[in-house]
């Protein structure tokens, strides 16, 4: 059965209706697919971020900002801290070859009694403790010298007396007459400071005035004998905070701008190494030089070292070894000094400390420690293995006197 032949016209009209009816079909499924533009987007739940930043942020990124805390600790102490110059004379005179009657009547009577004078200048910090004009530093800033001069921030200089030195601690305070409303230094305590807290140095190193540097403490109770310097009794605060000389005397901050320690120089071999007497430690001795000009040590009068069973036990396998130590721990007598509190009691070179007033004694620092603790005076039971035996011997603590 055949089927009548559309006109051209309609078959045309036919094409165009079904391409529209085929776009209609296209757009529907492409529609159901794609999100419709007129309908807005999925909004997330919102979340605080307060938590998220807060955690993110590191006290490095706190320290980097328009306020460093830096700043604000430089600024609360700043205008307190002090630069200290310092003159010494020395005359030096003639060996006395040159003095000999037959040497002057050779060559005449034309040579002086007296070498030239030298003037020796020294240079460091120093803290405003009192508004009357007390200030701190160390005692080898100002040990010995003829004249001080202490300059503030503002550039005003006074001239400075030397109310007391500590050669022992190290520290020294000296008064200027500039009124009675100077800044002074916030103290903090060096009680509360841990391994890992900031530490700001403020000072003049090698002439540089009020001179910031930053760091960290590395330790803590460093004592004076690991650092070197036997003769001073001492536990430092190490810090990776550059102390230069010149920077003795000067306050060692932590974030707060609170001072928890004074800036020694005592290394100068040391790379990136300081220390800094607790500040605890220097209330103490101030509030007594301040008084009294001078502070009173307690001693015994042995050198002495730190004995392990280990330390005994390579002596004895020696060979060489002049004496066998008991293997234990204690202290080791090196030497007793003569005239000493120690040498008086009967204590002898090569005796082990092992007991003081019932207390066992397991390192040098530790006796150190105790002994300057005590009272001048005071009896001390030392019980003390000497060969196969021990002992009991009464000590009464002797003055230690300045090296000066």
């Amino acid at each position: 059965m055949r089927f009548p032949k559309l006109p051209r016209s309609m078959r045309q009209l036919s094409t165009h209706v079904l391409a529209i009816a085929l776009g209609i079909v296209l757009t529907i499924s492409t529609l159901q697919v794609l999100p419709s533009q007129a309908e807005p987007a999925p909004i997330a739940p919102a979340v605080d971020t307060s938590e998220i930043i807060a955690q993110r942020q590191s006290p490095a990124n706190s320290a980097i900002g328009t306020s460093s805390f830096v700043t604000a600790a430089v600024n609360r102490v700043g205008t307190a801290v002090v630069r200290i110059d310092t003159e010494r004379t020395i005359t030096r005179r003639i060996d006395p070859f040159l003095q000999d009657p037959f040497f002057r009547r050779f060559f005449g009577d034309g040579f002086p009694q007296q070498m030239p004078s030298e003037q020796l200048r020294g240079l460091g910090s120093g803290f405003i403790i009192d508004k009357s004009g007390l200030v701190l530093t160390n005692a080898h800033v100002v040990d010995k010298a003829d004249k001080v001069t202490v300059r503030l921030k503002d550039g005003r200089t006074f001239e400075g007396k030397v109310q007391g030195i500590d050669e022992v601690t190290d520290l020294a305070v000296v008064k200027i007459n500039a009124g009675n409303n100077l800044p002074v230094a916030p103290l903090g305590s060096s009680s509360n400071v841990q391994v890992g807290d900031w530490a700001i140095a403020v000072g003049n190193p090698l002439g540089f005035d009020n001179t910031v540097t930053l760091g960290i403490v590395s330790t803590l109770k460093r004592s004076s004998a690991q650092v070197g310097i036997s003769d001073k009794r001492l536990d430092f605060i190490q810090t990776d905070a550059a102390i230069n000389p010149g920077n003795s005397g000067g306050p060692l901050l932590n974030g707060r701008g609170e001072v928890i320690g004074i800036n020694t120089a005592i290394r100068p071999d040391a790379m990136g190494i300081g220390f800094a007497i607790p500040i605890d430690k220097a209330k103490a001795i101030a509030s007594v030089l301040q008084r009294d000009g001078r502070v009173a040590h307690p001693y015994l009068g042995v050198q002495m070292l730190t004995l392990t069973p280990d330390l005994a036990k390579q002596n004895n396998t020696d060979p060489n070894s002049p004496i066998q130590i008991p293997e234990i721990n204690g202290v080791f007598v090196m030497q007793v000094v003569p005239n000493s509190p120690a040498a008086s009691a009967g204590i002898r070179r090569g005796d082990i400390i092992v007991q003081v007033d019932g207390k066992a004694i397991t390192s040098a620092e530790q006796l150190q420690n105790l002994v300057e603790d005590s009272r001048l005076g005071q009896v001390l039971q030392v019980k003390v293995q000497r060969g196969n035996q021990t002992q009991q011997i009464s000590v009464r603590t002797g003055e230690l006197q300045n090296a000066s």
